[in-house]
């Protein structure tokens, strides 16, 4: 879950890079990670993104790719209700994209670091 939180805050963090704001930003980041972190923890609850099965296996990463593009627009929504802001369609496909993105490495290089050799050897 630590993992996960941490790839959500690389993709917040380079969202507000690519927009060449991420000095000026400070806590307006907060905005957008933290409605994205409570979206995506309340959509894998549901999703069994959690779920050892989904963790452990590398045919179930599909599933925490799915579920982040599922909570998306829920974290946008949230941000949009935090900022008093419209929510843009394209800032909810981009945070779905690159959120999905994020999870999806994240995921991959866990597998790959710790969970090989038992998928391999059971």
């Amino acid at each position: 879950m630590l993992g996960d939180v941490l790839a959500l805050a690389i993709v917040t963090l380079f969202g507000f890079a690519s927009h060449g704001t991420v000095g000026t930003a400070g806590a307006r980041m907060l905005t957008t990670f933290l409605p994205l972190v409570a979206a995506w923890f309340f959509a894998a609850s549901i999703s069994g993104a959690f779920d050892m099965d989904s963790v452990s296996d590398p045919r179930q990463l599909w599933k925490p790719f799915l579920t982040m593009i599922l909570a998306a627009p829920f974290a946008a929504w949230l941000r949009g209700v935090m900022l008093n802001a419209p929510v843009l369609p394209l800032f909810v496909l981009v945070l779905g994209g690159f959120g999905a993105l994020g999870i999806l490495l994240w995921r991959s290089l866990f597998w790959l670091l710790t969970m090989r050799k038992s998928y391999q050897n059971g």
